[in-house]
């Protein structure tokens, strides 16, 4: 347990920033898993919707550095070459 003051606030904080954190990483993950599920089902209308709200998500979590640029980049572009296998 925090004694300092100072140690305490900064055991508030990072409660918050965990708790915001943790529900970005659930958006982007929910949308990421929606894409790969249309994926699995092989059908083609649909995901390019959800390609698109999957970019958005990944890049949000990226510039609120819940996730590293390099991995958002990453996982879009597996997604993206996944659902050209398709067709």
């Amino acid at each position: 347990m925090p004694i300092t003051s100072s140690a305490k606030k900064a055991l508030r904080s990072s409660k918050r920033k965990r708790l915001v954190n943790l529900a970005s990483k659930d958006s982007f993950a929910k949308t990421v898993k929606n894409v790969k599920k249309l994926i699995v089902s092989k059908t083609k209308e649909g995901t390019k919707e959800a390609l698109s709200l999957a970019y958005k998500a990944l890049d949000k979590a990226a510039k609120k550095g819940v996730i590293k640029k390099n991995a958002a980049s990453r996982k879009k572009s597996r997604l993206a070459k996944a659902i050209k296998k398709l067709g």
